[in-house]
């Protein structure tokens, strides 16, 4: 499969752990002028549409588009024909007449971003939507034909413990997606946490603490009927996201927009993480990659995958022998952290809360 991903960066406020590329935007002109550069970069990418099976936009907050900007995007996306259509939608801007637009360009997926509920966390995340929100939201895209929804939770979040994290996943039983990606919060750079963090007033999770509240995760995810098929991804049967597998299989995807990143025809792309940069020259920087990299990338995005990888099909494709290329990894078999049987190399029950330790052996 190929997939393109499209950035919609603005949003209408910071949430105070997020690093991805985003800003508020000054007003409506902003917006519209970088559709109108972002268009022309997806035009760059005219001779692959035929190829593309899963597009996904995301952000950032592509929900905050109005009618107009979002009707806009979406028609000239409708030169593509993809078998999966994900949009990533924040309960606070999401509208039936959204929603509506969605339904009639083809989208069939919807990435809620739900992040907690408990509306105490939320505003410490300053996350701005309400629990009624998410349901009402829920309600109408499944009311119009849209019941491929994902929700994404976060957990090890300040000040959280067991029993919020409990109420979260027994309210994600009573709204039953059909898709759940779980991350627990990464301290990154340039956020409001991280300048927290610097000067004292921010506390990170106990590791044991995060690591009860990963086992609780899987526990009742599984207990209601889905398949932990990634890392961080959980999805009733048939439901898995066919755009983040093509990530996660060294698959053809094209990435547009503000800091997108692309792997397409041999080559990673990056582009300028700053808007006034991406509408002079959309992309930062252009690398061909190396059998080496590829292999490395192989290894490492495999492994988040459940299952596992095929070793013995690895080998022939790149002629190397894996213990031999990567002796460390005897040791990490001996810890329990990755089993190696009959061909398959995956990471063991331990090694899903260790994987960065496996990891590290192949870079």
């Amino acid at each position: 499969m190929k997939g393109l991903y499209v950035h919609i960066p603005f949003c209408e406020h910071i949430c105070f752990y997020c690093d991805f590329a985003k800003r508020v935007p000054k007003d409506q002109h902003m917006i519209d002028e970088y559709l109108n550069h972002l268009i022309s970069e997806i035009n760059l990418y005219e001779s692959h549409f035929d190829s593309i099976e899963t597009i996904y936009i995301g952000g950032g907050t592509p929900s905050m588009l109005n009618t107009i900007q979002t009707e806009k995007l979406l028609k000239h996306l409708s030169l593509i024909k993809p078998s999966e259509y994900t949009i990533e939608v924040n309960p606070e801007s999401y509208t039936k007449e959204k929603g509506m637009l969605y339904k009639k360009f083809g989208i069939n997926r919807i990435s809620l971003g739900v992040q907690t509920f408990n509306q105490k966390i939320l505003n410490a995340l300053n996350r701005k939507h309400t629990n009624q929100q998410v349901d009402e939201t829920v309600s109408h895209l499944r009311e119009i034909g849209i019941h491929n929804i994902n929700l994404d939770l976060i957990y090890a979040l300040p000040k959280q413990n067991i029993a919020d994290l409990e109420f979260d996943l027994e309210y994600i039983h009573k709204l039953n997606p059909t898709h759940v990606s779980a991350y627990s919060l990464i301290l990154e750079e340039k956020t409001v946490f991280y300048h927290e963090y610097l000067k004292g007033n921010f506390k990170i999770m106990d590791e044991d603490l995060e690591a009860q509240m990963y086992q609780k995760i899987i526990q009742c995810l599984t207990n209601d009927g889905y398949e932990h098929y990634e890392i961080s991804n959980f999805c009733k049967p048939g439901y898995q996201s066919k755009h983040n597998l093509i990530y996660w299989s060294m698959g053809e995807y094209i990435g547009v927009g503000v800091g997108a990143h692309g792997l397409i025809d041999g080559y990673r792309t990056q582009n300028h993480r700053v808007l006034s940069d991406y509408n002079i020259q959309p992309q930062l920087e252009k690398t061909l990659q190396t059998l080496e990299m590829n292999l490395q990338d192989e290894l490492i995005f495999g492994l988040r995958k459940i299952q596992g990888i095929d070793i013995l099909e690895l080998e022939h494709k790149y002629d190397f022998k894996l213990l031999n290329r990567y002796p460390k990894l005897i040791e990490k078999i001996d810890q329990g952290l990755v089993s190696y049987q009959d061909g398959i190399l995956k990471l063991t029950e331990k090694g899903i809360f260790l994987g960065n330790q496996v990891f590290m052996v192949f870079i």
